[in-house]
């Protein structure tokens, strides 16, 4: 795990307890699952572009995909590493952005407990889209 993802980890981690608002963007008042990894983003150095227009329901992927290449994050497979990036689908026409930590655990803004919480990766609800944090080289949007 390189030091880049170290930190993006443990900066998810510490925003467990955070409420959960849909399209929040700010700790202090709330996050989304994308909101999560900006923020997580932004604490660990990166600047972070946003995707618009998406709701808790979408039919299509695309702007979460273009929100992780836009971000520094890179398509990868195998084993998730902490600070990896998983897009689920835990309902129908529902996506779902989780942050790796340790072992199988993630990080994720739980619209139904209203708050970032670390829970054990549930392997049942496998990834549609696997991204790592990029070198900060790589990174289009870096300040």
């Amino acid at each position: 795990m390189s030091a880049p993802a170290a930190a993006f980890a443990a900066a998810a981690e510490a925003l467990v307890g955070t409420p959960f608002r849909l399209h929040g963007r700010n700790p202090e008042t709330g996050l989304d699952c994308v909101g999560l990894v900006g923020a997580a983003l932004t604490a660990s150095g990166r600047r972070v572009r946003y995707p618009f227009g998406y709701r808790l329901r979408n039919a299509t992927i695309h702007r979460w995909l273009g929100f992780a290449k836009a971000n520094g994050l890179l398509p990868t497979e195998g084993p998730l590493l902490p600070g990896d990036v998983m897009l689920t689908q835990p309902g129908p026409a529902q996506y779902h952005l989780i942050v790796a930590i340790a072992g199988d655990r993630v990080v994720h803004a739980h619209a139904g407990l209203n708050r970032v919480v670390v829970e054990p990766r549930h392997p049942e609800t496998g990834p549609i889209a696997h991204w790592r944090l990029a070198a900060r080289s790589e990174n289009l949007w870096q300040r």
